[in-house]
């Protein structure tokens, strides 16, 4: 494991990475407190700020794998992200705790889950700092990450009206 590709990419890339990290690490902590806390409201504003940063920036990065111009599938993440965010502060204004708690977990575990499993694909940056050459061992890390955010979502999903995961 090495940070050199990360030091080596572009700035933008960088920026998108530094805003990557918080969104991903923020989240849980955001998504699965008791709700109406001081904490959660805290850092649910620090996450719905990394998570805007993140997809704005991921919009105008170029696609590894361009399907369309520069875009990529991965690039469909960033407008859902968007979109998510603002409507899950809309819906909290409007008092509707459970739209906002559906809307704010599609985004963590779409755009935030789902989307960091992807830069982990052979040739991204992430996969060369994390993994160098060892490009089968990212992919044993993406499947059993994507069982982990399965069982994450369908255990969050029977967490009940108070939103916890419990044991």
């Amino acid at each position: 494991m090495t940070i050199d590709p990360i030091l080596a990419a572009p700035l933008l890339v960088q920026v998108h990475i530094a805003a990557a990290v918080p969104a991903l690490l923020l989240g849980p902590v955001a998504l699965f407190r008791r709700r109406r806390d001081r904490l959660h409201r805290i850092v649910g504003r620090a996450w719905v700020i990394a998570i805007l940063a993140l997809a704005l920036t991921g919009l105008i990065l170029p696609g590894r794998f361009a399907v369309v111009g520069p875009f990529g599938p991965i690039h469909l993440f960033a407008p859902l992200a968007i979109w998510g965010v603002v409507d899950g502060v809309r819906l909290i204004r409007r008092g509707d705790v459970a739209g906002h708690r559906r809307a704010m977990r599609s985004v963590w575990f779409g755009a935030v889950g789902v989307a960091s499993l992807v830069t982990l694909l052979p040739g991204r940056t992430l996969n060369r700092a994390l993994f160098g050459e060892a490009t089968e061992v990212a992919w044993i890390v993406i499947a059993l990450g994507l069982v982990a955010l399965v069982a994450l979502w369908r255990r969050s999903l029977r967490g009940g009206s108070g939103g916890q995961i419990t044991s």
